[in-house]
């Protein structure tokens, strides 16, 4: 009886229930993908090479007669500057920073211009030997790190196998920079670069300019620069093969007498880079014509084309500081 309770008490109970678990649903959710960001292209602010160094700047004076020719160094800078100097000769002023090269000359003096043309670039480290006198109070007030052969010589030497002086007096530039060692890094100061040629173009072979006694043509080698000769004859690297740019850039600026001269009583010109004024700009055997800007001494010269910036050939720029009244000749 009590085995048949038992069963009956089993039979009549609620079974227990396992619950039914709910069906694995598998969604595939599409995330918005992120975009690849494109990548920076940085370039030299003075070379416009991309991945090229803004290093510290280094400004040095070289002459510009026979005499000089070839020259060391110039074949390595980012930027050439011809200005007109007493008696109607031209002198460089050469702007490195990308490459800096073991040798540089023939150094010569300084000129009131190069202190109002070299303030767009910061507190540069500035090299030249010799001043005019009177000249020398402005060149210490000048905003400049003075590595001159005059300050302390170190650095410099001769090379007995040129010329006699003064066009055999050369530098090292590694020694410069050790005397200035807060020199300024290449900024921006108004130049941009691009590797495609700007619609508007002219072609032309060759650009001939001239100071008083120096008459510079650049010829386009029909590759990638323009090659320059001085009153005929062929300005040369010693380091080997011919100067030249990968863009010229003709500056027509207002050329006065200033106050200073040489020994001689010959006038010291001065070539004004502040204000406005037209300009020949010249890349890929084509040239365009164009307006410059530069409305203070701290602000680096804007290169317009139709109103808008203009691209200059990735590489080194020569830029002619011309009296606006001797207008240049193309071919």
């Amino acid at each position: 009886m009590a085995a048949v309770a038992a069963l009956a008490a089993c039979s009549s109970a609620s079974p227990t229930s396992t619950p039914t678990a709910s069906p694995t649903v598998s969604a595939t959710v599409s995330a918005t993908p992120t975009p690849t960001p494109s990548p920076t292209v940085i370039r030299s602010n003075l070379t416009g090479k991309i991945g090229g160094t803004n290093g510290p700047v280094l400004v040095v004076k070289m002459d510009n007669t026979p005499e000089s020719n070839p020259h060391a160094g110039i074949k390595y800078a980012d930027i050439v500057y011809l200005e007109q100097v007493e008696g109607g000769l031209s002198r460089y002023a050469v702007v490195f920073s990308s490459q800096i090269p073991r040798r540089v000359g023939p150094v010569r003096s300084a000129r009131i211009a190069d202190i109002e043309l070299l303030r767009q670039y910061g507190r540069v480290a500035f090299a030249y030997s010799g001043v005019q006198t009177l000249m020398l109070p402005v060149l210490r007030a000048a905003d400049l790190y003075n590595v001159s052969d005059d300050n302390s010589g170190v650095g410099y030497f001769r090379d007995n196998s040129r010329w006699y002086a003064p066009y055999n007096l050369f530098a090292d530039p590694l020694i410069l920079f050790k005397r200035a060692p807060n020199a300024a890094t290449a900024a921006n100061v108004g130049f941009t670069f691009d590797e495609m040629v700007p619609a508007g173009g002219r072609p032309v072979r060759s650009v001939s300019a001239s100071y008083p006694a120096t008459r510079v043509t650049l010829t386009w080698d029909g590759t990638s620069r323009w090659l320059a000769a001085m009153n005929g004859t062929r300005a040369m690297a010693l380091e080997g093969g011919q100067l030249g740019g990968n863009t010229v850039i003709i500056q027509y600026v207002t050329v006065t007498r200033s106050i200073y001269h040489d020994v001689n009583g010959n006038y010291t010109p001065m070539s004004t880079t502040i204000g406005t004024g037209t300009a020949l700009i010249l890349r890929n055997g084509q040239v365009w014509n164009a307006t410059w800007s530069r409305p203070s001494a701290t602000v680096g010269t804007q290169w317009l084309v139709g109103g808008q910036p203009f691209p200059l050939a990735p590489g080194q720029t020569w830029i002619l500081l011309i009296n606006k009244t001797t207008p240049a000749t193309l071919r």
